[in-house]
């Protein structure tokens, strides 16, 4: 059984359809990435899975439907979204930011997981107290990731980590992904306009084409596909 199964997913907004059957799935441990054009669905992909967009067809986690769960719901059965923009409390502490990523939590290792995030992203200690609308682009990303690790999450879906950060920034931001896959085998599910950069940490990549899956492969393959890169990857 997959971590997470799409079967004929459709999506709109209003009366507009964005997604047409998309077919999907994640295994567990696995980084997915999520290829395309701007336009193509990807965001929209991401939005169906948690719940904030109207969606249709079979979206399931751990064999269960998610078609009635809220985002809320959702989020309590370990899926944790990271979407683009970051989505960070600004006016929160980085400290504060990172407490509401554990407010549906009631166990006793949530100190363990603060210091997990520091581990990752030691920039978030030193800045704890520092209103987290004062950090740079890279470090509210840090902080996005970190927020959403603090739920402890069965699936993580990254919408654009890499999104208007420097490349050496971005480099550092994917390591840690691979890290986090690697160490906890939180599953990833990434979309990413980056495709080079995806293809390197993911097992496995859908390229999407006006809401439809064009494509699916190994990321080595699809890497090593010119016909494919030249088509839908741009590069």
């Amino acid at each position: 059984m997959a971590l997470l199964e799409l079967r004929g997913v459709a999506a709109r907004y209003g009366h507009r359809r964005v997604l047409h059957e998309v077919d999907m799935q994640v295994e567990e441990g696995e980084i997915v990435a999520i290829l395309g054009a701007n336009g193509a669905g990807k965001t929209t992909t991401l939005r169906a899975i948690s719940g904030t967009v109207t969606r249709e067809g079979e979206i399931n986690f751990l064999g269960r439907s998610l078609l009635a769960q809220r985002a809320s719901d959702t989020a309590r059965l370990g899926i944790a979204h990271v979407p683009e923009g970051r989505g960070t409390m600004g006016q929160l502490s980085v400290l504060e930011n990172l407490r509401l990523g554990a407010y549906m939590r009631r166990d006793r290792e949530v100190g363990r997981d603060f210091e997990r995030v520091y581990d990752y992203f030691p920039v978030l200690r030193e800045r704890r107290g520092q209103a987290a609308g004062t950090l740079s682009g890279g470090e509210q990303q840090m902080l996005a990731i970190g927020r959403a690790l603090m739920a402890r999450p069965k699936l993580l879906l990254l919408d654009e980590p890499s999104l208007g950060l420097a490349p050496l920034i971005a480099k550092t931001i994917f390591g840690i992904i691979s890290s986090i896959n690697k160490d906890a085998g939180t599953a990833v599910l990434l979309v990413e306009q980056n495709a080079v950069a995806a293809l390197e940490i993911s097992r496995r990549a859908y390229v999407l084409e006006v809401g439809r899956v064009a494509v699916s492969n190994t990321s080595e393959k699809l890497g090593q596909d010119d016909s494919i890169r030249r088509s839908y990857l741009g590069y």
